[in-house]
């Protein structure tokens, strides 16, 4: 159980798991940079969507169901006094964060993510579960298995980015921009399907220089 998280073994949970460095990386991408306030995701009004999902599913269930939003980062060497306001701002709308140091390319969330998950499944189990994050490596096939068990599973994040959610069959997908006001502000977004007649240029997800520090990688034919 999440420390200081109210709640018994008898309740169930409508879960959030917020994937932060992979959701960062798309945002970026789309930006073409860093994001400005009008383009940062509004958690309190993701709070309030979860909110009243949690209040759909629990109609008609014979045990109490709850919502509980987690989310999960690393926090890398030097960045802890800049990270701080934001983590600090989660923890007072009502978000549990998991914390990680950045130390190396291993150093991410993932396993940690997928350990939360599972253990929420054991006891009362879930009612429903969001993970919001473009991870399909990571996420596809536990969430497609928790799909075929009956659970309500939806997957977030950016339709340009998570295909092998947007197409399944199994798992639904909710782009983040058509939850209510998640964003101040339109993103600018062009995809491959819908470039303007002029071009567009698509950023890199990530620097070049990156190639110098990370593990080997398969080459882009």
């Amino acid at each position: 159980m999440v420390p200081g998280l109210a709640g018994g073994p008898d309740v169930r949970r409508v879960l959030l798991v917020w994937d932060a460095p992979n959701l960062d990386m798309g945002l970026g991408a789309i930006l073409g940079g860093r994001p400005t306030a009008a383009y940062r995701p509004r958690f309190d009004a993701l709070g309030r969507w979860l909110l009243a999902r949690t209040a759909e599913l629990s109609v008609g269930s014979p045990t109490r169901v709850e919502a509980e939003a987690t989310v999960f980062t690393n926090i890398a060497p030097g960045t802890a006094d800049v990270v701080r306001p934001w983590v600090e701002a989660l923890r007072n709308v009502g978000y549990a964060v998991f914390a990680k140091p950045k130390i190396d390319e291993d150093s991410d969330v993932d396993s940690d993510m997928l350990a939360h998950i599972e253990m929420r499944r054991r006891g009362a189990g879930l009612a429903g579960i969001m993970v919001a994050s473009a991870d399909g490596q990571a996420f596809r096939e536990p969430l497609e298995e928790i799909a075929a068990t009956g659970v309500p599973v939806q997957v977030l994040g950016f339709r340009e980015h998570a295909s092998w959610a947007v197409t399944s069959d199994i798992l639904e997908f909710i782009d983040l921009e058509d939850i209510p006001s998640v964003f101040r502000e339109p993103l600018p977004r062009v995809s491959l399907e819908s470039l303007p007649d002029e071009g567009a240029w698509l950023q890199p997800f990530r620097p070049l220089s990156a190639l110098l520090t990370s593990r080997p990688a398969q080459g882009v034919a």
